[in-house]
This record gives structure tokens, sequence and C-alpha cells, in this order.
């Protein structure tokens, strides 16, 4: 399969450069003197593996409706019409200007997968410009010199990257489509997993009764939930390490390690009569640490006499004891009567949605000059930090990048108020959060 990949941007960004550059050979014609393409070129080329048909473009600006340059435009915005891949190409050393925000917005509306491309990155000059190039909302910009091939390497994986993105799904919804959802069960001995892996199956899958124990290995079972595919872990019961012996347990603990690691939700089973004991709040850190998504199914909730006051407690409880996971569904069930099962993979669904979820570069921006605003980032030493920008590079788990003076000198309490916040605004509640910070400079600029 060949890709079309429409490289368009304002006049004099460098288009036709980079449009040679990665085809391999002069093909366009390159001057100082802007609006020199005017008609759509066309090269075959090779990214690595990918095969594509890059298409050069005219510069996209305002123009009289009968005008060449208005028929300029309408052959670009064809290009995009037609392309699998955008590259929005950006001048860094002009920085962003109203032409650029009026055509970026004609390249979001297109819905194709965009690669924002800030060139003449090549010195200092370019820095500012490259950092400006976020509020586009079109993603993290790739930093790149067409004329001298810096960032040509990052600008090929950008494109791998948006190989993979389907036009008009978002990512969560790939993810259930390609393969399925996998979910482990995790708990101490006897909290009911394999029960509640044979009530969710509505068979008796796996072997259970009274003793501690019985499973050993980490079951993985092929199931469907409301049309969703979902891999299913039934895993055996995590001890303290000093009551774990040597031999088979070990093999078992060790095996249900895997199986966190592995999953992408994890349902963590808690007696509803001993609920959080140590030992429970020690296997919901470690899941969290791994950056799984978190559902807490309360065991046993038939024994539970109050149940109104009881659930309030437990959530007190669930928000004093386990912050970094703030926000975590806490479901009640009974796995032998087969009560609250719905409930539960409801939540098991809507952490997982989360867990994918990607906030949009602009959408950051604005919220992070926001939560400055009420609270800014304390100074050090006389010396305020500044906040540069934040961008979410990854999900599963939402992760974040953090862009300012002096990431080192940012305290973890201010991490803390930051990473509050993006789960209050952004509705991240109950899933691992992620949040990185570099100091904001320019790629090609010498280290010293």
């Amino acid at each position: 399969m060949t890709l079309d990949i429409a490289i368009v941007g304002r006049p004099n960004v460098g288009k036709s450069t980079l449009f040679n550059r990665l085809a391999g050979r002069r093909l366009a014609l390159v001057a100082k003197e802007p609006g020199l393409t005017r008609d759509r070129r066309v090269a075959e080329a090779e990214f690595g593996d990918l095969s594509v048909r890059l298409i050069d473009t005219a510069g996209l600006e305002e123009a009289d409706e009968d005008s060449v340059a208005a028929r300029m435009r309408a052959q670009s915005e064809a290009a995009i019409a037609g392309a699998d891949i955008v590259l929005f190409v950006i001048d860094a050393r002009s920085g962003v200007v109203p032409a650029d925000e009026v055509f970026a917005e004609l390249v979001r509306v297109s819905s194709k997968p965009v690669v924002l491309v800030a060139n003449k990155c090549e010195s200092r000059a370019g820095e500012a410009g490259f950092y400006d190039a976020y509020r586009l909302g079109l993603g993290e910009p790739v930093a790149i010199s067409a004329e001298h091939g810096q960032g040509i390497g990052e600008l090929f994986d950008a494109v791998a990257a948006a190989s993979d993105a389907a036009p008009g799904k978002s990512e969560d919804e790939r993810q259930l489509e390609d393969r399925p959802m996998r979910v482990a069960i995790i708990g101490r001995p006897n909290a009911g997993k394999s029960t509640l892996v044979n009530a969710l199956l509505g068979e008796e899958r796996v072997i259970t009764g009274p003793e501690a124990g019985i499973t050993r290995d980490a079951i993985a079972i092929d199931w469907q939930w409301r049309d969703h595919p979902i891999e299913l872990y039934d895993t055996a019961g995590l001890r303290r390490k000093a009551r774990v012996k040597a031999g088979s347990e070990q093999l078992s603990v060790d095996d249900a390690l895997k199986a966190i690691r592995f999953a992408e939700v994890v349902i963590l089973i808690v007696d509803a009569e001993h609920p959080f004991e140590k030992q429970d709040l020690q296997i919901a850190d470690l899941a969290a640490q791994e950056g799984r998504g978190i559902v807490i199914a309360v065991n046993k909730w038939d024994l539970v006499a109050d149940k109104r006051a009881t659930r309030l407690e437990l959530a007190r409880e669930v928000e004093r004891l386990l912050p970094q996971i703030s926000g975590v569904p806490l479901v009640p069930v009974s796995a032998i009567r087969r009560n609250g099962l719905e409930p539960l993979m409801d939540a098991v669904l809507e952490v997982y949605r989360l867990w994918n979820k990607r906030i949009s570069t602009s959408a950051l921006n604005n919220w992070l000059r926001e939560a400055e605003a009420r609270h800014p980032p304390p100074a050090v030493s006389g010396r305020r930090i500044k906040l540069r920008y934040m961008t979410q590079p990854h999900a599963r788990p939402p992760t974040f990048v953090l862009f300012c003076s002096r990431p080192q000198a940012l305290t973890e309490a201010y991490k803390r108020y930051l990473m509050n916040g993006l789960r209050e605004d952004f509705g991240l509640k109950g899933v691992p959060l992620r949040i990185n910070t570099r100091q904001g400079r320019n790629p090609y600029t010498a280290k010293s």
C-alpha cells in the first residue's frame, strides 16, 4: 500500500526544500522568492518500510476568488482532501503567524492525520518558533532543517506513527477493535478471585474452594462482554513476601506479577469484611506503579449489614490510602451470588477508555495557563520557574511532558497539584498518570 503525503503550509516555509530532501533528489524548484511552486508535484519515495507518494503543494494564502493565488490554494486544498497524511510546515525562525493559524484550522477540519513540522531549526533563532508551534493544536512539532538534513529521522518516525491512525477513529476505538482488552483479576489469597472469574463467565471454568492458594497459574481465558473481546486472567493470591514459600508458590507469585505487567486493566478484589489490609494497598500500589488501569471490586457484599454506611466509609478510605489513583472506581460485588457484575464490567470499560485517553496539546496548554494563574510554581532561590508548555506524547497510561525553565527545581508538591488538576478537569479519575519534566530547548542547539 502506498500512502499519499501532502506537504502544505504558507509560502516560503521550505515545503519544496523538504519535498526534495524526502524524495532524495532535486525535483522541485527552490528559491527565496515566495510562490515559486504553483501546481502539485508528485514523487515516489520510501520511508523505511513505508512506500509513499510525496505531494508538493503551492503555499496556502488568502487571495481574491479569481486570482492565480486562489487557484493555487484550490490545488493545495485538493491535495489535502486526497492525502492519507498531511505534513503541515511552519518556519520556526518566523514563529507562528496569523496565516499559519488560519491554515492549521483548514488542515485540522480535514480529519486527516497531521504531522506538524517546524522547519529551519538549525540554529537558536528557531527555538521560540518551535515552542510556539504547540499552540496550533496539531500535536507535538518535529524540529527539522530541510536544507541541512537535520531531524529527518525523527520526521520518518512521526510519519510512521501517523500511518497507523485510521481516519475518523479515535485511538481507544482502534484498540478495542484491533485486539482483546487484557484484564487481570488480582488480590490476596482467598479473596474470591476464581469465584469472580466463574461468575463473569457463567460457568465453573476454574477450580474454587475455601482453601487458600488453589489457583497456581495465571490462567488466560478468551471471553466477550457486550461484543468487547477480552482476555481474562485469573491469578494466584499475592501474600507478603516473607510468607511466600520457595518453590511452587514463588513461581505462582511470579506468574501473577507477570499478569499484572501484561494486563491493561486490573480488577483488585478485596474482602468486604476485611478491606484494605496492608497487602491490598501494596498490590494496588504495585498495579499503579506498573501504570495499569485499576478497578476495585469489594467482594462478599452480601455479608455486609449496613451497605450504605460501609460504602461511604470505604470510599473515604480509598481516597485516604490510595491518593496515587484518586477516584478509582469502587464496585460492590458478590461473586458467589453473581451480583454487581454489570456495574463492575461497566467500570472496567470506562477505566480502559480513560487509560487510552489523549488530550490535545492546545487544550493542555490552555489548561496549564489557567492552572499557573491560580497557583504559580514556587520561586526557588529567588527565581521563578517558567512553565513553557505541556504535551501528551503517550496514553496507556496518560503520560504528560511539562517543559519548564528549571525542571530539577520543580517540587513534587507542585507536580501533585498539576496531576490533581488534570484528573479533575479532564476526567482522568481512577487511572495512573505520569508527568515528566524537561528543560525546553532547541534540540539542534549545541549543549553547553
